[in-house]
């Protein structure tokens, strides 16, 4: 069995008898996943007891109509129906949003949820990556973000907060001046999947502010929340007009008959959801905890459910992954396909103490063996990158290795409402030109050695950015890895034909063609009101007030 599913992961092959196994554990012994974000502690075992009983009439007779589900769905959460649109599963929603609102281009900061890459590079459209930069710990800088837009005159902005893989989270007042700096944006996508993990702020949310602006949606997800991904049912949040556009084109029964008895039993158990909540943000403490004590392992801040660490130096993420499944029948990910990170690189979910234990005691023996400091050897030839998405891949071998043609457009000057970005090498460089990274992981700026490529038609020369300072001091480790050597520099020369995105071009020659949009004058940032009536349940962050 354990063979089978590793060939399955060497696949990537995501498969109902993987997750079967996955799902195994709980007596010590089977089983753990710690792959899946989930929330380990809802529902109950008496709500599955209940939803069990009814099965018979949950999957023999129709849901009711989406709109019905919906009204249920925003009595709870105190929000008005016109401006929800359920969708089945959050990436149902993300791939209406990339056909209806999403007309040329999108920028997004990487690592992140895949489908916000894959999703409008497969329908032709321009995604403009944003290194996040693991000398910051994967923060992300919104000012420099803001300015990486206006150089690159993207229409679409999407962040996520906490960003998946690392965690990472913004406060409520800066997201909203980004809002309103770039209010001129065809539309600006915050995604708090997993935001009600979060505890770094009360109020967190900004669904509100979305529902009073034009060009703002916030997307949101119930299967992560309440440890159901298999009932698959999310929903996003924006001012009317934009909430009917997507609404109008969903179909009438999109949400099945277990995500309409989920939501319809929920009001009944608003106590043990915002424990469970609670619960997980006590583990996540404790297990980041635990695995700092891993001799060279780095723990990233994280307000998600799920932790991302760096493996010791000469450890490889596929051998790590492979031996944990094999030899110790646990499942994690391993993120070198993710674009903007590396198999140097897991993703731990947040897990109840008993098997944080059992994940910390198997890598212990997996990393160092009889004796700590003796690392899995790094593979020979290295692995291949591959994103499970064709025109993904493609972009990336045919281009630079890192996603992305580092060409700038138009010049730009500050963007109005926000802060001056500190120096650059803590956001997005635009250098000359960018080094093969690897499995697909652009390098800090720090590292990069630039050299000038031949530049398609029309685009303006680029001018080296200035140094980068010293590196932010490092999150949580207990050892210092040693420096990785830069790669050798690519060879200049044309881009080679690779995804066509307009006018026959590839979507890495087209990036910096489009001028940026006219200044933004300052606007004042509306009020921080946070969910509307605080005291119901659930609230923004989850925080677990019950009513």
């Amino acid at each position: 069995m354990a063979g089978n599913v590793t060939s399955l992961f060497r696949s990537g092959a995501h498969s109902p008898s993987m997750a079967a196994l996955a799902r195994e554990g709980g007596d010590g012994t089977g089983p753990v996943d710690f792959c899946i974000p989930c929330n380990p502690y809802f529902p109950t075992p008496a709500m599955m007891e209940t939803m069990a009983a009814r099965l018979k009439d949950i999957i023999t007779f129709y849901p009711s109509s989406a709109d019905t589900i919906t009204a249920e769905l925003c009595q709870l959460l105190q929000l008005p129906p016109q401006a929800v649109a359920m969708g089945n599963g959050s990436t149902e929603l993300i791939t209406w949003i990339d056909h209806l609102l999403v007309r040329e281009s999108l920028a997004v900061p990487v690592p992140t949820f895949g489908r916000w890459t894959d999703q409008p590079m497969e329908t032709g459209k321009r995604v403009d990556m944003f290194p996040l930069q693991e000398s910051n710990g994967f923060a992300l800088d919104l000012a420099q973000y803001a300015e990486f837009i206006r150089k690159r005159g993207t229409r679409v902005a999407v962040v996520c907060n906490p960003n998946n893989p690392d965690g990472g989270f913004l406060h409520k007042q800066a997201l909203v001046q980004f809002m309103d700096a770039m209010a001129d944006l065809d539309l600006i996508v915050v995604d708090e999947s997993f935001l009600e993990f979060a505890d770094a702020e009360a109020e967190p949310s900004v669904v509100q502010e979305a529902m009073l602006r034009p060009n703002v949606i916030v997307l949101r997800s119930l299967g992560k929340n309440f440890g159901l991904h298999g009932v698959r049912f999310g929903y996003m949040v924006a001012n009317p007009s934009l909430a009917g556009k997507v609404r109008s084109m969903l179909p009438k029964w999109n949400l099945n008959a277990f995500a309409e008895y989920v939501v319809f039993m929920l009001k009944e158990h608003g106590t043990e959801y915002a424990q469970s909540l609670l619960q997980v943000r006590k583990d996540r403490l404790e297990m980041a905890s635990q695995l700092a004590t891993l001799p060279g392992l780095t723990v990233y801040p994280s307000q998600g459910n799920f932790l991302f660490v760096r493996l010791p130096v000469g450890a490889e993420g596929t051998v790590v992954r492979d031996r944990m499944l094999t030899e110790h029948r646990i499942l994690v990910r391993e993120c070198g396909n993710k674009i903007g990170s590396s198999s140097r690189f897991l993703r731990l979910v947040v897990r109840p103490e008993v098997d944080v234990r059992r994940l910390v005691s198997a890598m212990e023996q997996v990393l160092y063996g009889t004796r700590r400091g003796a690392a899995v050897p790094e593979l020979g030839t290295g692995t291949s990158y591959s994103s499970g998405t064709a025109a993904v891949d493609r972009l990336v071998s045919e281009t630079n290795g890192a996603g992305i043609q580092l060409a700038q457009a138009v010049g730009a000057g500050p963007v109005p409402g926000l802060a001056a970005a500190p120096a650059a090498g803590v956001g997005m460089p635009l250098p000359v030109a960018a080094q093969q990274g690897g499995a697909g992981m652009p390098m800090p700026a720090a590292a990069m050695q630039m050299q000038q490529p031949q530049q398609p038609p029309m685009m303006a020369p680029v001018t080296p950015m200035a140094p980068a300072p010293a590196p932010a001091p490092m999150p949580m480790q207990m050892q210092a890895p040693a420096p990785v050597p830069a790669p050798a520099p690519v060879p200049a020369g044309p881009t080679p034909p690779g995804v066509p995105a307009r006018g026959g071009l590839t979507a890495a020659q087209v990036r910096g063609m489009t001028a940026p949009a006219p200044p933004v004058p300052n606007l004042a940032p509306a009020p921080a009101t946070g969910w509307p009536n605080a005291q119901s349940w659930p609230n923004a962050a989850g925080m677990g007030q019950t009513g």
